[in-house]
């Protein structure tokens, strides 16, 4: 029995009812032991997070292929679970003790650890109720969190593991660091912004009474950070650089703190750029650290001039001067910094050269230094300049650890898509930079190190393996840091599913199947995942690695909340159903490419379920409800056996855009089927036989073949719109199971061409005579009579046999075999077949043509003068980039409209 809809589609009480069953009944990971199985690890959000339209995309996108293979029968496993989320969450807790006029400092590690654990029950993780509002079919029950004690277990292993083969170690090297939040940060957590700053000149004295080519007895350097100077080892020229050859090797007496530094030659220096001096200080400039180890500093040797907090310190040599001591890098709370005590010292020692300019009555005036615009990097997190700072971190040989991932790839073993990504892998991969995995933080995984007094490091998975190794009598101080969440989450693959033990679920679902994840980390964990999946399992982690876009604002722009052009996915499923959202996301995923946000798109796609519920309710109304069979029901009726046909062609180019994570091109095709074949034609087409008698053997036919085909659709939609296709699957009538396990479609029936043929030469007809009524201003219900006169197989055929749909559809009657009569008339045309339409008494034909032409003129009008702004490079390079789009698309409609207007008027010849 069918139960009967509501007249209006309201989807908020659909998603939160069949949510809430399908969790509750364990659908999304169904008993399948023996079944084939197909794995997916969704990126772990931030225990701290919330849903953001990335999210929403990325998880759209898993859900939809773990939908898709759950119902091919599959073991389908999503494995979910959120990351801890070090800083962030760290940060979280302590402005919770901040707005109490509380401190962390005020407690213990384990205090402050198990305060954080406290606020992890009670708020952290809500973006897991978000996941389950857009669709997300994941294994809840087997949820992880990175610091979970079995993933604690394997993170601890990995980190030793990877030591006692050398391949993690520490070193002091440069590292960003944030100095409001006291830790190095990962490259993905600093975000570079535009500063308005100056360019200053200095004179660097020559020692010793040395001078250059033309006579000088000072190198020319110019800096963006004057205060760095305090902690200067070099000044480098270009090798080639003709006008310095004489004075590299020589040495330079560096104003301030009077230390002796050395020109060194080194190709970092540009002969183009500025004088071609270049000031180095390897302890707080990454480019510099480079210039100073290729100069035979050892890190151990090179400078620091500055604390945890940014502060100056007192510099290895003791040469910075005491009133530097305890400033702050730059000025604060009124008060000058270093950068300007620097700046004032050189002004009075002569070494500043100053930045002349004109006024307008044409007089010089100097400035102590050039205005600039700056690319400054800050941390996303602390909100302050980061500083490049030399410190004692433990590194991980990604070197050596990318060779594995990159001969996977070469060999095919992880297919990249779409395959344009593999340069921009290739070309990170070769060049790897060592990869610092220790932060200065409280939360997280604690680096399991501990250190005897005399320096001896010992690594061990307990404190009490790492007494073993010292001695019982040697004193041991565990390492205070913790692991980056990167290094933790790239063990994702696999220690979700129970490694380092050897469960069946790791046999089983290892390596995962495929990997969708943004662009934007394909560096900071998808490469670091294949590295240590690869290392630790001897396997790839998964077989593809499918990267996706951003989601940028409607017109083109990243979005940000400084913009105010965020878009909120909750807000948009409230108003328009999360079904919706899906689709558009799916529609719009177009491998790699950017999504433009568009809000009546997602409007668009909430009518599209709507069609699809007033068309189920059509078909409640007139007895056809659910099918009992999976082959495709027998089909005498050229109509029903065209739908089942169509049926066929729809589910195989939905399967191999599946295959090709094409993911717009299936959602697009069955997009158009539904709305096109079956909404619009088929059901249109059957209102006559479904009109006759009831018990008929044609109607009976129809109403199997008409629930049959509903039901198929409910099934190929469902990946995409999960809440409207279940709904819809239970309201059509009795079923043994949910449709999120039912069985994906196999018609078992292939495309019968005679049919075909038929029912698309109908549609053809209908379509082009309502174009050429439309064009004309012809009543669209108006009856006219058409000759054609060389009739086709195809149209003699179906005029004979369907000359009652084309009279209802067409609105052509009666239809003439031959001539038609001479006069005024328009064309139509079905496949290879022309009908001539007289319009005598029809239309008024003279000023119908002056209507036309009328309309033909001001259209080809406003095209030529779009075409002449779009063909001015001034207009196209200056205008704001939506000015130039929308005269695009003006342009591109009033020619469209201008070949409209000139085919109607050919109609009337």
């Amino acid at each position: 029995m069918t139960s009967e809809l509501a007249k209006t589609f309201d989807p908020a009480p659909i998603e939160a009812r069949w949510y809430q069953h399908w969790e509750s009944t364990g659908a999304f990971r169904p008993e399948r032991p023996d079944a084939q199985p197909f794995t997916i690890v969704n990126p772990p959000p931030n225990v701290t997070g919330s849903l953001h339209i990335g999210h929403a995309l990325d998880n759209t996108l898993q859900d939809i292929v773990i939908r898709y293979e759950r119902l091919r029968g599959k073991d389908a496993l999503w494995v979910v679970g959120v990351d801890h989320a070090g800083i962030a969450t760290q940060m979280v807790v302590e402005r919770q003790l901040e707005a109490r006029q509380d401190k962390r400092t005020n407690y213990t590690r384990e205090q402050f650890v198990e305060k954080v654990w406290e606020w992890k029950e009670e708020s952290g993780g809500q973006i897991t109720g978000q996941l389950r509002r857009l669709g997300c079919s994941m294994d809840w029950s087997r949820e992880q969190f990175t610091m979970d004690p079995h993933f604690t277990k394997a993170v601890i292993k990995v980190f030793v593991d990877l030591h006692a083969k050398g391949l993690i170690y520490r070193d002091k090297r440069l590292v960003n660091w944030d100095p409001k939040l006291k830790t190095a940060i990962s490259d993905l957590e600093v975000e570079t912004r535009e500063v308005k700053g100056s360019f200053w000149h200095f004179r660097y004295p020559l020692a010793d009474g040395v001078t250059t080519a033309d006579g000088k007895d000072y190198l020319e350097v110019a800096t963006t950070r004057p205060e760095t100077m305090l902690a200067d080892m070099a000044v480098a020229v270009n090798p080639a650089d003709e006008r310095y050859a004489s004075v590299v090797g020589k040495d330079i007496v560096l104003p301030i703190t009077g230390r002796r530094i050395p020109v060194v030659a080194d190709e970092h220096a540009d002969p183009e750029l500025g004088s071609g001096c270049v000031k180095i200080t390897p302890g707080h400039d990454f480019n510099d650290f480079e210039v100073g180890r290729r100069a035979g500093f050892a890190a151990a040797d090179m400078l620091n001039m500055l604390d945890a907090e940014a502060n100056v310190c007192q510099t290895a040599d003791g040469l910075v001067p005491p009133e530097f001591i305890g400033l702050h890098r730059f000025r604060r709370d009124g008060e000058d910094g270093a950068r300007e005590l620097v700046v004032a010292r050189m002004k009075e020692l002569g070494c500043l050269i100053p930045h002349v300019t004109t006024d307008k009555e044409g007089n010089a005036v100097e400035h102590d230094a050039e205005p600039r615009t700056i690319q400054t990097p800050f941390g996303d997190r602390g909100g302050v300049v980061i500083e490049p700072w030399l410190t004692d971190q433990w590194y991980v040989d990604a070197e050596k650890l990318a060779g594995p991932p990159m001969q996977a790839v070469r060999d095919g073993k992880i297919e990249i898509v779409p395959k344009s990504w593999e340069k921009t892998f290739f070309n990170w991969m070769e060049n790897i930079q060592p990869w610092c995995v220790s932060r200065q933080l409280w939360w997280g995984h604690r680096i399991p190190a501990w250190y005897a007094e005399d320096g001896s490091i010992y690594v061990a998975e307990s404190e009490e393996a790492a007494q073993a190794q010292a001695g019982a009598d040697v004193t041991l101080k565990r390492d205070e840091d913790v692991l980056d969440t990167w290094f933790s989450s790239a063990l994702w693959p696999f220690a979700t599913l129970g490694w380092p033990d050897q469960t069946e679920l790791l046999k089983k679902h290892y390596p995962n199947d495929l990997l969708i994840s943004g662009f934007d980390i394909l560096f900071f964990w998808d490469a670091r995942m294949a590295m240590q999946g690869i290392e630790f399992m001897g396997e790839v982690p998964w077989k593809r690695l499918y990267l996706h876009g951003l989601v940028r604002a409607d017109d083109g722009s990243k979005m940000s909340k400084s913009k105010g052009n965020v878009v909120d996915p909750l807000g948009l499923i409230d108003e328009y159903g999360a079904d919706a959202l899906r689709f558009f996301m799916a529609a719009m995923e177009s491998q790699g490419r950017d999504i433009k946000m568009d809000k009546s798109r997602v409007e668009g796609y909430r009518n599209f379920a709507t069609k699809l519920w007033n068309a189920t309710r059509y078909c409640q109304s007139n007895g056809i409800g659910a099918s009992d069979t999976l082959a495709a029901p027998e089909s005498r009726l050229a109509v029903n056996t065209w739908i089942i046909g169509e049926v066929t062609e729809c589910l195989e180019k939905l399967d191999a855009a599946m295959a090709d994570l094409r993911f717009d091109a299936a959602a697009n095709t069955v997009y158009h089927f539904v709305w096109d074949r079956f909404c619009d034609w088929y059901l249109e087409l059957i209102k006559p036989v479904l009109g006759a008698e009831e018990d008929s053997p044609a109607a009976t036919e129809t109403r199997a073949v008409a629930g049959w085909v509903l039901d198929q659709i409910l099934v190929m939609l469902h990946p995409f719109m999960p809440f409207i296709t279940e709904e819809l699957w239970h309201a059509q009538g009795e079923r043994q199971y949910d449709l999120i396990v039912a069985k994906w479609p196999d018609p078992r029936a292939s495309v019968d061409p005679a049919a075909k043929a038929a029912i698309d030469w109908v549609i053809d007809l209908t379509t082009a005579t309502r174009a050429a009524k439309n064009e004309l201003g012809i009543a669209p219900g108006a009856k006219l009579e058409a000759w054609v006169a060389n009739p086709s197989d195809v149209a003699t055929r179906t005029i004979e046999r369907s000359a009652a749909a084309i009279e209802r559809l067409a609105r052509l009657t009666p239809l003439h075999v031959g001539e038609a009569p001479a006069g005024a008339a328009m064309q139509v045309t079905a496949g290879d077949d022309v009908f001539v339409i007289p319009l005598e008494g029809v239309v008024d034909i003279a000023a119908e043509k002056a209507r036309l032409e009328k309309a033909l003129a001001a259209s080809e009008k406003e095209a030529k003068s779009l075409e002449g702004r779009l063909s001015n490079p001034n207009f196209v390079e200056r205008a704001k980039p939506e000015a130039v789009e929308k005269a695009r698309a003006d342009h591109a409609a009033h020619s469209a409209e201008a070949e409209r207007l000139k085919a109607a008027l050919a109609r009337l010849g």
